[in-house]
């Protein structure tokens, strides 16, 4: 399933990557669907940084699927390796269950979109196969795995889209 975000920030890129890299930790406490962000590990690298953050969400699991995910599953890592040369990452995310059932990838860029303003633009899979994970009868797997990656998706995606808008608000309120 495709993962896809664009929106444009009315900040230079330059401070739009710096912020999107290096402050998510506090930029978190202006999105409705995260409770908080952890950065676990920061390792500068040659052109860039490679970053492990956690992510803590909050939501309203549905009911379909409150057998399979339950509340303290709402985290997950984020892998990214920035690029400071291309204005942009490449990050997978993982969840803490269903690690070898799920895979997230893709890739963030950051372009010029006029005088003072930048357009992120991310596009990412997800793919989730429930088949192996203990809990899920063999024979609702391709009934229940589809509400799963919808359910994961709808996650995300507006996280996704939501991080722009609470970046911009936070970038407005003076980065602080």
């Amino acid at each position: 399933m495709q993962i896809n975000s664009s929106s444009v920030i009315p900040q230079p890129r330059e401070r739009v990557f710096r912020a999107y890299r290096d402050e998510m930790s506090a930029v978190a406490r202006f999105m409705p669907n995260i409770q908080q962000i952890n950065v676990v590990k920061r390792e500068p690298i040659d052109g860039g940084i490679k970053l492990h953050n956690e992510w803590i969400g909050k939501g309203e699991i549905p009911r379909p699927v409150q057998g399979i995910i339950k509340p303290e599953m709402l985290r997950w890592d984020d892998y990214a390796t920035w690029d400071d040369a291309a204005w942009g990452c490449r990050w997978e995310i993982k969840i803490r269950v269903f690690t070898d059932a799920m895979s997230c990838q893709g890739r963030t860029r950051f372009l010029e979109e006029g005088p003072g303003s930048t357009r992120v633009i991310l596009a990412g899979t997800l793919d989730i196969s429930l088949k192996d994970i203990p809990g899920v009868p063999r024979l609702l797997a391709g009934t229940v795995g589809p509400l799963v990656e919808k359910f994961i998706v709808a996650l995300i995606t507006p996280n996704l889209e939501q991080v722009n808008t609470s970046l911009a608000n936070y970038l407005k309120a003076g980065g602080v």
